[in-house]
């Protein structure tokens, strides 16, 4: 399997609390909901949905399990179904089995590891949607496959980044690009090997 990276972020890099306003607050964020906030973005949705619907799972850190399964088990939407249904795999070093969520399985102790026998095993791509410590500390270690980007045209200037100070140095390829009627571009980007 590939790991590939789903996420919006600004032009500015900020990753943090795309979709509402009490996403993530971590650090005095107040800037949450910013890419719902824009409007539905027919494009995005089209693009998420190609990749997600042909998904072995998704893999996830610790704060984007707990986030995830908090608000998308209350809402009355298809997301939630398939979120069920779905494979998670969860990055995580201080939970522990059992895992609330259906279909979950905890990768713990040596978290690349897992990560790559992962990678190992045939079938469609895993996803990763926020987790961006867990992007973080995969990226160096080659095991992201590819990022699919929607970059928003929007400087929120505070929050947390895809791509920190101090990140590993990394080439990406562009695969595909494509500007949507709101200004967003969807961006492709592989790693250089």
């Amino acid at each position: 399997m590939r790991i590939v990276v789903i996420n919006h972020v600004t032009l500015d890099g900020v990753m943090q609390g795309p979709g509402r306003r009490d996403e993530d607050t971590r650090d005095g964020f107040t800037q949450g909901g910013w890419a719902a906030a824009r409007g539905g973005d027919e494009a995005v949705t089209r693009a998420w949905g190609r990749r997600l619907a042909a998904s072995s799972g998704y893999l996830m850190g610790r704060r984007t399990y707990q986030d995830v399964l908090a608000h998308w088990n209350t809402q009355d939407s298809p997301f939630r179904d398939a979120l069920n249904n779905a494979p998670k795999y969860v990055a995580s070093n201080t939970l522990a089995q059992p895992l609330p969520w259906p279909r979950s399985t905890l990768l713990s102790g040596d978290i690349p590891a897992a990560i790559a026998e992962l990678k190992r095993i045939p079938g469609h791509d895993l996803h990763i949607m926020g987790s961006g410590a867990l992007i973080q500390s995969l990226s160096p270690l080659g095991l992201i496959d590819e990022y699919l980007l929607c970059v928003h045209p929007l400087v929120l200037g505070t929050g947390h980044r895809l791509f920190t100070n101090g990140f590993a140095p990394t080439t990406l390829d562009l695969a595909d690009a494509a500007p949507t009627a709101t200004g967003v571009i969807i961006a492709s980007y592989r790693p250089r090997t």
